[in-house]
């Protein structure tokens, strides 16, 4: 009967255990799911405003500032109009609309860069051979 009851108390012992380290489980993770859940959140709202900061940033575009060569080359019409020198004539046609919006003679730009940005057109399409403009 001794080995018995030693062999029962044992496994009370590991039961109680057993049942002690339950309840430590039990009642700690509804704390430790809160945590979790503060410390998502203050990481979400973290990269919302990171984020939200990010788009606030001016989005900067590069124009052509320098002057004008005497005679237009390739490289000098495709700065001008904001495009790559091998550009296909969908997107030299869209530069050209929307830099000439910008720059338009009746819209208080003036007739110089109204001309530069017609020539820079024409040489991307390969209608003239950068022969010079008028002025």
């Amino acid at each position: 009967m001794t080995s018995s009851s030693a062999i029962y108390s044992s496994s009370i012992g590991k039961l109680n255990n057993t049942i002690h380290f339950s309840r430590f489980i039990i009642q700690e993770a509804p704390l430790l799911a809160g945590v979790s859940v503060a410390a998502a959140a203050l990481g979400s709202r973290y990269l919302i405003q990171a984020w939200q900061a990010f788009k606030a940033q001016p989005h900067i575009r590069r124009f052509y500032y320098g002057g004008f060569e005497p005679v237009m080359t390739r490289r000098e019409a495709a700065l001008i109009l904001g495009v790559r020198e091998r550009a296909a004539m969908e997107k030299v046609k869209e530069a050209h609309r929307r830099v000439m919006i910008a720059n338009h003679p009746d819209r208080g730009g003036n007739n110089y860069l109204a001309v530069k940005i017609n020539e820079a057109k024409d040489i991307l399409m390969g209608r003239t051979k950068g022969s010079g403009s008028v002025f």
